[in-house]
């Protein structure tokens, strides 16, 4: 269990740290000859089944809020620290409220310096703290009456932590992707380059990689964890809800690194600049205004920010609402995140909330949609956001994304796309997820995008693959549209000729005339079927007027007899078919296929050139057969079959 101290300076904080675990957490040469805590101390007490009590100790001073925010990140309970005499001041006030808009609700008080005040005083600072607590999350928490100083009370606060670590559930982020908050970095004789902080989530162990993020000037730090303490102890590994110090090992300097950095799992390194929220504005303050400027408290970070307001035009003090945080720099952050909100000048609290979303969109940000599906965010079950995501997007969600941003592990994850029965499609590395409503639709606006075509057009044989996945939707990438068009083959729903994709009942008109015509013209395009004559070249070798020709290839092509592979440049259907069989063996062979390739394998005579096959093969990247990557052409998933029947 972390416990981190908060109060009014010189109410003795630092001195019962150390009347608990025996350590000075003041560590500066300047604390000790001021007296007072200028930055976050740390302190370790073992109990007696062998686990260590962390013990993270704030300033109490008012010019240094920044320090104690980040060190209030990642603690499990709060110790505030309220000296008898005084009884509440304007720190422990404030401290207070910003504990209670991080959502830290167990802790406990201990009413200090017992020793140097009377009974009826004792009882009156009791009355004073029951009442600063009344509308906290800590209201009711157990006061312990203490002298830090002469360890008078001290044990039973100790039995009380003790107790309170033993019973506390594991923290169920610990099933995450590693990610720590950075609050300090130092160098160590034999250790080099060693990083601490609370864990957030996830485990970590000696020999892993970890990314620094956000990135410095040389951008995202790669680093191995040679070894690490956790709890102050030796150990192999360490995991959320412990004070972890890890030795890194890497191509990085020590000045590289700083407070306010994170140490994660790779995949979770997603630096941003802005993320939607909700907040909430404590009673007292003036309302916080649209595009106001404030420090950015998040993790062991403060960023300069403004804030956008999605639900209202101001946001009253006692009042939440939908926000989207513009950072001047980035850092990282993920989906329940706690923040907090101070004016420009530092000096005073203004809000705080959590993050909901770290992929937030460019458009349309208060519509009724978007704000709806962040009121869902605020569910800690991801299943009702995910849920509204996949209705909400036709071209589906990109679920390992969505994991990241949660933070789910592989397992969890997968459990949750059961849950939410989502249909799942492999695009590359990717996972994409479909509501399974959405998905029918999509067969139905492929379906209904065939018909139209058909009555439009009913001398074409059909659609090509790539303009019918534009006609159905325009954003539904590749590698679904190509299993959803498997699918309702399979199923006898849609039929292909060639290249062609159409309704079984369709069959393309093709007029005798044309059909006629057509048989004398075509044993000049079968000559020569990988460099066929261009339209300008059958008007010489046959004497038919060059725009007959021109008309009647139009009318064959739009029959699925014939591809236009270039301007003028028409190649038969059966010619088609042999190439992407030789695209598609040169693919597997080489893994790619460039023009030169195919030059040599179609042309071994020389009855061709380069530009003719540079030509075929931005034919085949223009109706999905292929993708071009630099000077190469890689075939594409399912494009195989496209013209199985063909010949």
């Amino acid at each position: 269990m972390i416990i981190g101290t908060a109060g009014h300076i010189d109410h003795g904080k630092t001195t019962l740290v150390k009347a608990l675990t025996g350590v000075d957490a003041d560590r500066l040469p300047e604390e000790k000859a001021r007296g007072i805590t200028l930055d976050l101390g740390y302190a370790y007490a073992p109990q007696a089944d062998g686990s260590v009590l962390g013990f993270v100790d704030v300033p109490g001073h008012e010019k240094l809020i920044h320090n104690m925010l980040a060190g209030a990140t990642g603690i499990d309970f709060v110790l505030l620290v309220i000296a008898a005499d005084d009884g509440p001041m304007p720190q422990t006030r404030e401290h207070l409220e910003l504990l209670d808009l991080l959502g830290l609700a167990r802790g406990a008080v201990a009413l200090n310096k017992i020793d140097a005040v009377t009974p009826q005083r004792l009882a009156e600072a009791r009355a004073e703290i029951a009442a600063l607590l009344a509308d906290t999350g800590l209201a009711g928490c157990p006061v312990f009456p203490l002298s830090a100083r002469s360890g008078e009370g001290v044990s039973a606060l100790r039995d009380h932590l003790d107790a309170t670590a033993a019973a506390l559930p594991p923290r169920r982020a610990a099933a995450g992707r590693f990610r720590l908050a950075i609050d300090r970095c130092f160098s160590l004789a034999g250790a080099g380059t060693v990083v601490t902080g609370t864990a957030h989530a996830g485990k970590v162990g000696a020999g892993d990689t970890a990314i620094i993020a956000p990135p410095g000037r040389e951008g995202l730090i790669r680093a191995r964890v040679r070894s690490l303490h956790v709890q102050d102890r030796p150990a192999p590994s360490g995991q959320a809800g412990e004070r972890c110090a890890l030795a890194l090992a890497g191509d990085f300097e020590k000045s590289d690194i700083a407070r306010g950095m994170w140490v994660v799992d790779p995949s979770l390194a997603l630096p941003l600049t802005r993320f939607q929220g909700e907040l909430r504005v404590p009673a007292g303050q003036p309302p916080l205004r649209h595009l106001q400027v404030v420090h950015v408290h998040l993790g062991t970070e403060d960023i300069i920010g403004r804030v956008a307001l999605l639900d209202c035009a101001e946001a009253a003090a006692g009042s939440s609402a939908l926000v989207e945080i513009l950072l001047e720099r980035e850092t990282l952050a993920l989906r329940g995140d706690r923040f907090v909100l101070r004016d420009a000048g530092a000096r005073r609290t203004v809000a705080g909330g959590r993050v909901l979303d770290i992929f937030p969109p460019t458009r349309h940000k208060r519509s009724a949609e978007r704000l709806a599906l962040l009121a869902a965010m605020r569910d800690d079950d991801p299943l009702p956001t995910l849920a509204l995501v996949a209705a909400q997007n036709l071209a589906g969600v990109d679920l390992a994304r969505f994991a990241a941003a949660w933070n789910l592990a592989e397992a969890d994850a997968e459990a949750l796309w059961l849950r939410a029965g989502l249909r799942q499609v492999r695009d590359g590395e990717a996972l994409l997820g479909y509501a399974s409503a959405n998905w029918r639709h999509l067969e139905q606006r492929l379906l209904a995008a065939l018909a139209r075509e058909h009555e439009r057009a009913p001398d074409l044989a059909g659609v090509e693959r790539e303009r019918l996945r534009r006609m159905t939707s325009a954003t539904l990438p590749r590698a679904a549209f190509d299993v959803l068009v498997g699918e309702l083959l399979a199923a006898g729903r849609i039929a292909q000729t060639r290249a062609w994709l159409h309704l079984p009942e369709h069959v393309a008109s093709v007029s005798a005339a044309d059909r006629d015509l057509f048989g004398v013209l075509k044993p000049l395009l079968d000559a020569a079927p990988f460099n066929p004559p261009r339209v300008r070249d059958v008007f010489r070798a046959s004497g038919t007027p060059e725009d007959i020709v021109r008309q009647l290839f139009r009318r064959m092509a739009r029959g699925g007899e014939l591809y236009p592979v270039a301007h003028d440049h028409y190649f038969t259907a059966a010619a088609v078919a042999e190439l992407a069989a030789t695209v598609s063996r040169l693919n597997a062979e080489k893994g790619a296929v460039r023009a030169a390739d195919l030059r040599d394998v179609i042309y071994p005579d020389g009855g061709g050139g380069r530009k003719v096959a540079i030509q075929i093969l931005e034919f085949f990247d223009r109706v999905g057969y292929t993708r071009r990557v630099r000077d190469a052409h890689v075939l594409r998933t399912a494009a195989v079959q496209q013209w199985a029947s063909g010949g």
